[in-house]
């Protein structure tokens, strides 16, 4: 593998991590979570990003043109992949199963997993709908 022609890629992934991780730190100080208030900043955070990863995929995936090269490192590994956090998400978890907050903990557990597959499901279901919708104005005008 020749690791010098990843550089740009790498390089994308970095820019648009750092990018995602303010965005998501942004949101954190925006609308902080109190030590024992459920963690609705960060289950909003991953439930967007899923859905714009899930916009994201079906416009590179299914467009007619191929995006560049880079798009889909630097916006989906990168800047959604910075933006989203398992990590947080653990934490919070932790912190309210240590707290004794078993009921808010579980609940915050299967919450964020049925709202992050529910918005990539929507946003899916809703971007392909769009460019088929789209296609068919494109050949009607035709």
């Amino acid at each position: 593998m020749d690791l010098r022609g990843q550089l740009p890629v790498v390089g994308a992934v970095a820019v648009g991590g750092a990018l995602g991780a303010a965005g998501r730190y942004g949101a954190s100080l925006a609308w902080p979570t109190p030590p024992d208030a459920f963690p609705w900043t960060i289950l909003t955070v991953n439930a967007s990003g899923c859905a714009a990863l899930g916009v994201l995929m079906v416009l590179v995936a299914e467009a007619a043109a191929p995006p560049h090269p880079l798009v889909r490192p630097f916006l989906g590994t990168g800047v959604l992949g910075g933006f989203t956090t398992f990590s947080t998400y653990a934490l919070d978890t932790q912190r309210l199963l240590s707290a004794g907050e078993t009921a808010r903990g579980v609940a915050y557990m299967g919450a964020t997993v049925a709202a992050a597959l529910a918005a990539v499901w929507a946003a899916t279901t809703a971007t392909r709908g769009a460019l088929a919708r789209r296609t068919r104005r494109t050949r009607w005008r035709d």
